[in-house]
């Protein structure tokens, strides 16, 4: 047995097809919390090990059941491979970011690459909104919940992730979602690639930033394909009624070499006639840095403007 892949203190994956990961700090929910957000840990889908963390803001001015709120759920970054809602710093900056935005944030643990491989990141992400749409009647922590008032969100492969799902939940094929109205998704530093490289990408392509990115693509598309597969490659998608696609929020940092991915994103959608796409740079910022620092002013801004967009486009 010997290693084939490795993310330096987060993962290895062995030739025999085992993996091994090394987690983090870890939080626990705290359904008790008297600050200004509580959470609380809930199963999906027991029998594909699906399962999520809501977190509640604790605000007074709504404290009351007649206050409606709405819906975010959250997907976490990691290349399709690593992450949780549970890590320390994913759970401090959602449950900031459930009280900045006044919103009920769901926050989804689905499953992992190479084990499992895309698309189910995009099928557990769907099996998230289905289990919203039945539990919004029988969990206590959903009574508020406003499901005519839904975004998607997720950072770097969990802003993929977002995308994808907003896709397939307006197709409406395989899955029921007409009792929820997807008002838009925010994206933080999405993780996006093509066989074509980037020019950004050329340049920095022996460095170890682009080779990890590869390595976590080769662990997370279907065996046999390459950076063209449609989860990968926005471009590559069939889908026609780009003008009914939700409003859209990206975020960008300018430190990220995936800056241009998200900026090549933003282009394409409004090429295809989506309405209200916005970019928002983080100038001297990097990838994810709101996870690495969820308490700094720079993630402080990020929340503000998250919950600006939320408070904009929830009543439209």
């Amino acid at each position: 047995m010997s290693l084939i892949a490795e993310a330096p203190d987060f993962l290895q994956v062995f030739s025999d097809g085992s993996v091994k990961r090394f987690a983090p700090e870890i939080a626990l929910a705290s359904p008790e919390s008297l600050e200004s957000y509580k959470s609380k840990d809930i199963v999906i889908e027991p029998s594909k090990s699906i399962t999520g963390r809501i977190f509640l803001p604790n605000t007074p001015t709504i404290n009351t059941s007649s206050h409606k709120l709405p819906v975010v759920v959250y997907f976490h970054g990691g290349g399709f491979c690593i992450g949780s809602t549970t890590w320390l710093n994913y759970h401090v900056f959602l449950g900031d970011f459930a009280s900045s935005a006044e919103a009920i944030v769901l926050s989804i643990d689905y499953r992992l690459a190479p084990e499992n491989r895309l698309p189910i990141a995009y099928s557990d992400g769907c099996s998230s909104l289905e289990w919203l749409i039945r539990s919004c009647y029988t969990e206590p922590w959903l009574e508020r919940a406003d499901l005519t008032r839904v975004f998607l969100s997720g950072d770097s492969a969990g802003g993929n992730i977002a995308h994808n799902v907003a896709m397939i939940a307006h197709e409406n094929e395989d899955h029921d979602f007409k009792s929820i109205q997807i008002k838009g998704i925010l994206l933080i530093h999405p993780f996006f690639g093509s066989e074509e490289r980037t020019p950004q990408e050329l340049v920095n392509e022996s460095g170890i930033e682009v080779q990890m990115n590869d390595m976590f693509w080769k662990l997370s598309i279907p065996q046999g394909s390459n950076r063209d597969y449609f989860g990968c490659n926005f471009e590559k998608v069939s889908f026609d009624e780009w003008s009914l696609f939700p409003r859209v929020l990206v975020h960008v940092a300018g430190l990220d070499f995936l800056k241009e991915r998200g900026v090549m994103y933003v282009e394409y959608l409004k090429r295809k006639g989506v309405k209200d796409v916005s970019l928002i740079e983080a100038k001297d910022e990097g990838h994810i840095y709101h996870v690495y620092h969820p308490k700094s002013e720079s993630t402080t801004l990020l929340r503000l403007q998250m919950a600006e967009f939320i408070n904009i486009f929830s009543n439209l």
